[in-house]
Formats: structure tokens, sequence, C-alpha cells
């Protein structure tokens, strides 16, 4: 793929562990291939949780596998002013509307018998509407896009899959969307947007052509999609690789530090020990 231009996207929220190395390594070895490029991005939205330690963290250790990118680094912190931008425009598709529940409102009113089993989708179980025709103004409140509305605009969406675990087209139909990822959150009131809608303003302005990460994030990919169709963004093509696992079959998380890439280089591995380990 001539041009192609991916990215690797850790959030300074711990240290890296052996699945971000089987990440940046096949973000790179994809972009090596195909003559393309790599670039890095710090998802850093979450202030409260990420620390400039472990940004410096993600540098050092990358340096230390080899790997290298253009700088200046886009970091997600800087770029509030976007997505904003982002949320009035979906406003003023009238896509978009304030929620006030809680996590515990939704789970009571998910709870109740003639709701049935709650559907789970890619953010948890599937919102069951109760604001979207409150009319709330409160500023502080979350926003949800209105599924229904979107995908009358839209119909369905579709997207490529390089990755070996399912590649080929993939298409949603609105009835499955409105079903089966229902009405998610835009805008955390705490952080003023959400994964869903940063990751995909932040590949449109990197100008991203091949969005590789785990396959933990293939379900939230239509979500992607469909807000790129709304905002008049390119849909890039995905590649969703294979999950490094522990002993127990669990995937590595922050918190195992027992697997950060840190630690092993302190304890004398080498970048083509962290190879062998991830099956590269």
């Amino acid at each position: 793929m001539a041009g192609l231009i991916t990215r690797f996207a850790p959030s300074p929220t711990g240290p890296l562990h052996l699945g971000h190395a089987f990440s940046a390594l096949t973000a790179a070895h994809l972009a090596e291939t195909a003559q393309g490029q790599m670039l890095l991005r710090i998802e850093d939205i979450d202030t409260a949780r990420c620390k400039p330690l472990f940004e410096q963290q993600i540098y050092d250790d990358l340096h230390w596998l080899g790997l290298d990118w253009p700088v200046p680094v886009m970091r997600q912190s800087d770029r509030r002013p976007a997505y904003r931008a982002a949320l009035s425009r979906l406003a003023a598709l009238g896509v978009t509307y304030r929620c006030t529940c809680t996590r515990g409102d939704i789970r009571a009113a998910l709870s109740a018998p003639q709701e049935g089993a709650p559907r789970i989708g890619p953010d948890g179980p599937v919102y069951p509407g109760t604001c979207r025709e409150a009319g709330h103004q409160d500023p502080g409140a979350a926003i949800r896009l209105n599924m229904d509305r979107a995908v009358a605009l839209v119909g369905p969406v579709r997207f490529r899959e390089t990755g070996p675990l399912r590649p080929g087209w993939h298409p949603y139909s609105p009835e499955w969307l409105v079903r089966n990822v229902g009405d998610i959150v835009l805008a955390r009131r705490d952080l003023g947007t959400s994964y869903h809608l940063a990751v995909t303003v932040d590949d449109a302005a990197q100008g991203i052509t091949l969005v590789t990460r785990g396959a933990d994030l293939f379900d939230a990919t239509p979500i992607h999609v469909l807000l790129q169709r709304l905002l008049d963004l390119p849909t890039p093509a995905y590649h969703h690789h294979r999950l490094i696992r522990d002993a127990q079959g669990k995937r590595l998380a922050k918190r195992d530090d027992a697997r950060a890439l840190g630690l092993f280089r302190a304890e004398g591995a080498t970048p083509a020990d962290i190879r062998a380990m991830i099956g590269l």
C-alpha cells in the first residue's frame, strides 16, 4: 500500500508492556513493508490518570526497541478545540443529546423486567435511551449520539480489515447499529470527549490510511466509521492484530508490571529477546 501511514497510540497511564511492544512493532513493520510511515500519538486526554513520567517512558522504551517517528508527536491533551468543533458539528446535525444518567441509573433501567437481558455493545450494556427526549441543558452532562438519527443520515457503514484474524470487508446495517451499539457517549462530563470521538478526529488529522491496533478494538470500528461519515472524514483501512496474553490466557494490562518493558530492559533483556517473547 504505497503512501501508507499508520500509527501507534499509547496512553501514558502506566509502563508499556509486551502487548504494546507487539502493537508498535507490528505498526512499524507494516509501514516499513509498504515504504510508508508510522506516527506516534500520545492519547493523554485523561489527564487525571496520565503522567509525564509514563510518557517519557514510552519514548525511552520505543527508542530502545529500535523505533523512530516524526516529531512533534501529536498529544490529545492539546486537541480539545478539535474535539469541541467535532461535537458542535454533530450537534448541528441534530444527532446529539445531553445525558445525566449515572452508571447506577443505567444498571437500574436495564434491570427492569420489561427490558429483558441487557445487550452488550462495544462500550458495555447498550444504553436504554433514558435521556434521549429529556431535553437536558446541563453543560456538565455527558453528550451521547442519537443512533437512530445518525443512521438515518448515514445508512449502512462498512470497513476493510487487512489483519489476519478477520480479513475482508465488514458491513453493518442501520438496524444492527441501533440494536447492538446504541447511543454511545461522545463526550464524558469530566473529559470533554470520548475515546471514540478523539481517535476518529485524530486519525483524520494525522492522515492515517491504516489503523493498526489490537483485536479487542475490532467491535468499536463501526462506531468510528459512522462518526467519519457524519463528520465527512475519510475512512482508513484497519489492521487488528492478535493480543499478547499471559500464561492464564488473560490479556496483558498496564497494572501487570511484571511484563513491563522497562523491567525487562533493567534485567538485561535485548530488543531481540522481546521480539522472541512476542513471537516476532
